[in-house]
């Protein structure tokens, strides 16, 4: 399983709150939504939110084992 708790951990580090991924760096609010919840991504999501983040994978995703 996947976890997004790696970009919540960056973004905080960072000082980028949900509000600012959204509306001052434009990603999409649906998408950001779709990760707070949990749900899959597509790797392009997981690139832009690189870019934006000035990041890496690891910063945005980790491997769970269930």
């Amino acid at each position: 399983m996947l976890s997004y708790e790696p970009l919540f951990d960056t973004m905080e580090r960072k000082g980028i709150t949900g509000y600012h991924l959204i509306e001052k760096l434009d990603f999409s609010r649906r998408t950001y939504y779709r990760i707070k919840s949990g749900s899959h991504v597509n790797t392009a999501t997981i690139v832009l939110l690189c870019e934006l983040l000035d990041c890496q994978v690891h910063d945005i995703i980790k491997y769970v084992k269930k």
